[in-house]
C-alpha cells in the first residue's frame, strides 16, 4: 500500500490551545476550525480542542458538521450567512454569526421573533481598513445601536490586515476599533487573531480568535514555532520507493531541469502535487530523512519527488518527513513562495490520516 501519511498529534494541539490560555488568560477563546481545521481534519481536532470556549467557522455547513459530531460549544460563522434561509437555520441551531452588510441585519431582525432569536449573540464586523467585510465606523455605531434596541447582545469584531508585521495601518485599525468600542459601550469586543494575540496583549479583550497558532505553524515570517513555544500538530510523510545512482551530468525529472554535479544517490519518494505537495518552489526545498535535511531535486511530479540522499543512510521503505517536526511547514512554504496556511489547507484526501494521542 502506498504510504503517504498525515499524522495529527492531538497532544500538540492541546498544548497549543493551552499556550493561548497562557498568553490571553482573561479572554474567552474562539478556536478557528474553518477549512476542515486548516486541513488537519475537523473530526480529528475537535476532541483535542474541547476545552475551548467556542469554535469559529467560515460557513453554515462547517457549523452544522460540528453540531452533528455532538459538540455543543458556541459556534461563530465568521463570514455570516449567504442567504436569508441560512439565517433561519442559524437561529434555529442557536449559532452565532457575524453580520457585515445591511441585508444580513435585516434578515436577522425580520426573523428574530418567529425563530426566538433574542438570546442570539450577534458579531458585528468593523471594516477598519482591510476592506474585505464590514461596516465603516460611522455605520457600525448605528447598526449596533439598532441591534441593541432590538434586544440582541452584540460583539464588536475586527480583523487586522497586518498584525504579523509593523505597518502604519495597524495603528489606524486599532484607533478605529477603540473609537467604535467607546461609542458602543457597554459591548463585548474581539480583534485578535493569532499574530495579534502575541503582538497586542492590551487588545485581547473579551474574545481572542486563534487559528494558525493552534496547529503549530507561525503567523510571523520572522519567528518560527519554536520561538513562539508552539508544537507542530501535523507530520506529513511518505516513503522511498526507488533508488537510483546517477553520474555527473545526468538529469532528474521532467524538463531535465536538474543535472547532477557529481555521482549522486537519488531516492524517489511516493508524494507529489496530487497529494498537495507544492510543485513550484522558488528556492531550494528540503525534506527530512532521519531528522537530517536533504534536498529535493528536479521537478515535483503528480505522484513522486526525487531527493538527493548521498549524505544519509536510506533504503526503500525509509520514511521521509515532508513537513512536521524536523522540516517545518513554514520553511517548506517559504521555499515555495507561499505561507504555511496554504500548504496545510490544500492537502488532498489521498494521504492516509492518522490521529495520535
Amino acid at each position: 500500500m502506498r504510504q503517504a501519511t498525515v499524522y495529527i498529534d492531538s497532544e500538540a494541539l492541546q498544548y497549543n490551545l493551552n499556550r493561548v490560555k497562557q498568553i490571553a488568560p482573561h479572554s474567552k477563546i474562539v478556536s478557528m476550525v474553518k477549512a476542515n481545521a486548516y486541513g488537519h481534519g475537523v473530526k480529528n481536532c475537535l476532541a483535542a480542542l474541547e476545552a475551548t470556549d467556542a469554535f469559529g467557522v467560515a460557513c453554515l455547513e462547517e457549523a452544522l458538521e460540528i453540531r452533528q459530531l455532538g459538540y455543543t460549544q458556541p459556534i461563530t460563522l465568521i463570514e455570516g450567512v449567504f442567504a436569508e434561509d441560512e439565517m433561519q437555520q442559524v437561529i434555529e441551531q442557536k449559532l452565532e454569526c457575524i453580520v457585515h452588510h445591511s441585508q444580513q441585519v435585516e434578515w436577522l431582525i425580520q426573523h428574530k421573533v418567529a425563530y426566538n432569536a433574542l438570546d442570539l449573540k450577534v458579531w458585528v464586523k468593523l471594516n477598519s481598513g482591510m476592506n474585505r467585510l464590514g461596516f465603516k465606523v460611522d455605520e457600525i455605531i448605528d447598526v449596533i445601536q439598532r441591534l441593541k434596541a432590538e434586544g440582541f447582545t452584540c460583539v464588536l469584531a475586527m480583523h487586522f490586515a497586518n498584525a504579523d508585521v509593523d505597518h502604519p495601518l495597524n495603528e489606524q485599525q486599532k484607533q478605529q476599533f477603540l473609537q467604535a468600542k467607546q461609542a458602543c459601550e457597554p459591548i463585548l469586543v474581539s480583534c485578535c487573531n493569532s499574530a495579534a494575540i502575541y503582538k497586542y496583549p492590551e487588545l485581547h479583550f473579551d474574545f481572542v480568535r486563534p487559528g494558525i497558532m493552534l496547529y503549530g505553524a507561525s503567523p510571523f515570517a520572522d519567528r518560527n514555532v519554536h520561538e513562539l513555544d508552539l508544537k507542530p500538530v501535523m507530520t506529513f510523510s511518505a516513503e522511498i520507493i526507488a533508488l537510483n545512482q546517477i553520474q555527473q551530468g545526468e538529469f532528474v525529472g521532467y524538463g531535465s531541469t536538474y543535472s547532477a554535479s557529481c555521482t549522486s544517490q537519488i531516492a524517489i519518494v511516493s508524494i507529489g502535487y496530487g497529494d498537495g505537495y507544492p510543485r513550484a518552489y522558488v528556492k531550494q526545498n528540503f525534506v527530512a530523512v532521519d531528522q537530517q535535511l536533504v534536498p529535493v531535486v528536479g521537478r515535483v511530479s503528480m505522484d513522486m519527488i526525487a531527493i538527493d540522499i548521498s549524505n544519509v543512510k536510506a533504503e526503500i521503505g525509509t520514511k521521509v518527513e515532508l513537513w512536521g517536526q524536523s522540516r517545518l511547514v513554514d520553511d517548506v512554504a517559504a521555499a515555495n513562495g507561499t505561507i504555511g496556511y496554504e500548504l496545510l489547507c490544500r492537502l488532498t484526501q489521498r494521504p492516509v490520516r492518522q490521529l495520535g494521542n
